[in-house]
């Protein structure tokens, strides 16, 4: 061989180079050699490998596997942990690529939270609502669980028909009996960074507001008492949801006392008693009522005055119509401009005078709008002569028997009075009770007769009886 020739390298093809890399890449990749290392923060799905109490491991496609245990582990839900199996294929969230122990640490519940947020952000683009179930229940609503997420549905977002059903005044009696009911909801709210998903069962209803306030209008009828709860107040009255739909209770309908607010006897929430009033379908209102619901003390006030009943009223309000008298503590009646005087007047100040009292003539009692209708121009008029009259000899009939038991009662003090001279002096017993001048006499009189009696005995009837003839023996 020459030299020359034996000195000379081999000529390299670059293209022959190439087809050598290509052949190693492709038998690593036909003999799964591949290196393909999970990044943190990374969804991927594997396999589950092996469960033992406080691990999992899972294959996620390389040679090594990750591995699911710690606080990761126990987050997981006994009854989902119950029902993993080996060569089950599971979500996994990459925690940390290789620990200080060189394991990839990986965690089922994050996988799912990641999912859940996906599935909630589709939702809201594609505006589409998501079948679930109540899970649970806090003072202001309702929790539901969407794609792994626990979301929260506000009490003012559940549904009309939902609310009709609430009972109870605590969060415990209105939301517990509804813990397993299915339930429709729309995303309405979604901030993952703050971990807050709010929901509304309301907006996946096809019943709006209106349909069911028209329905529930339909169902009630005027009369028949409900159980509804307080929903708002406002200064003319208070608004009750009753079925689904809100009644309005007037001020005026709240108690039988004078209230200037409704807040001094109802607050937002409480549940109360009502009564149907009025039902107007073609403006769509509802009237209730709480006051009808109690017994009316007034009723029972009233019961000492009778029509045509001679009273005592102080004058309490003067006004163009008339003259406004307090009968009792809480008892007002209404002297018309025409029951005032016989003469035509122009003002009933030119008659009465606030704060003095007069008496008054009661012409009628109008109970079911709590009026006294009184009159003082009639207090002398014939019309009522009989009643007055029956009205006095009543008055006389009382007074009677009042001196009747006075004169009793004199008598008897005066017997107690005269029972220690029954024992002195026997003879004079009935001259004392029935003659009480001779009482005195014979009480003056008794000493001087007593000292006749030792000088003179046979002279004492006629001393004590004839003081005269004895001068002139």
């Amino acid at each position: 061989m020459d030299l020359n020739e034996a000195n000379q390298a081999p000529e390299v093809n670059p293209e022959d180079d190439q087809g050598d890399n290509n052949n190693m890449a492709s038998l690593l990749e036909s003999e799964g050699l591949e290196i393909d290392f999970p990044t943190q923060g990374e969804i991927r799905q594997g396999v589950v490998a092996s469960v033992t109490p406080g691990q999992i491991l899972v294959s996620v496609g390389t040679k090594s596997e990750g591995v699911i245990s710690g606080k990761e582990y126990e987050l997981i839900p006994s009854d989902e942990l119950a029902n993993l199996k080996i060569g089950q294929e599971i979500p996994v969230f990459v925690i940390n690529p290789e620990d200080s122990n060189g394991n990839l640490v990986l965690s089922y519940m994050r996988a799912r939270e990641e999912e859940g947020w996906q599935i909630v952000e589709n939702m809201v683009a594609k505006k589409e609502s998501f079948h679930s179930s109540i899970i649970g229940f806090n003072k202001g609503g309702l929790i539901v669980p969407v794609g792994g997420l626990r979301g929260f549905v506000p009490s003012s977002q559940i549904s009309f028909s939902r609310r009709s059903t609430m009972t109870g005044d605590t969060p415990e009696q209105r939301w517990s009996k509804m813990i397993g009911q299915e339930i429709d909801v729309v995303v309405i709210e979604v901030d993952k960074e703050r971990r807050r998903l709010i929901l509304s069962e309301r907006q996946a209803s096809s019943e709006s507001r209106d349909s069911v306030k028209d329905r529930v209008i339909e169902e009630l009828k005027e009369g028949q008492v409900y159980t509804g709860r307080v929903t708002s107040l406002a200064d003319f009255g208070v608004f009750v949801n009753v079925n689904g739909a809100d009644g309005l209770v007037h001020l005026s309908e709240i108690s039988w006392d004078r209230i200037q607010h409704p807040s001094e006897v109802l607050k937002v929430g409480q549940e109360v008693k009502v009564k149907v009033i009025t039902i107007d379908r073609e403006k769509r209102r509802i009237g209730l009522s709480i006051r009808q619901l109690q017994s009316d003390p007034w009723d029972q006030k009233v019961t000492i005055f009778q029509e045509g009943q001679l009273v005592e009223g102080t004058i309490t309000r003067l006004t163009k119509f008339g003259a406004f008298a307090r009968l009792t503590d809480d008892i007002e009646g209404l002297i018309h401009i025409s029951e005032i005087s016989e003469k035509r007047i122009e003002h009933p100040r030119e008659v009465l005078k606030e704060g003095d009292t007069y008496t008054l003539r009661v012409l009628k009692i109008d109970t079911t709008n709590h009026r006294i209708g009184l009159s003082l121009r009639r207090v002398d008029s014939m019309a009522y002569a009989d009643m007055d009259w029956q009205s006095l000899e009543g008055i006389l009939v009382v007074d009677e028997k009042d001196s009747t038991e006075a004169v009793a009662e004199s008598a008897e003090t005066s017997e107690l009075k005269a029972e220690p001279k029954k024992t002195k002096k026997q003879k004079v017993d009935v001259v004392e009770t029935t003659e009480p001048e001779a009482e005195e006499v014979a009480e003056v009189a008794e000493p001087e007769a007593e000292v006749k009696k030792t000088r003179k005995p046979k002279a004492e009837t006629v001393e004590s009886t004839e003081p005269e003839a004895d001068s002139k023996e």
